[in-house]
């Protein structure tokens, strides 16, 4: 199984919006 780096991308920003979410600024 590979994983492309779309597939990253799209998980970092997913962690990036839930981060900035989390910290509620």
């Amino acid at each position: 199984m590979s994983v492309g780096i779309e597939d990253i991308s799209d998980l970092l920003a997913d962690l990036d919006q839930a981060l900035r979410f989390a910290t509620g600024d």
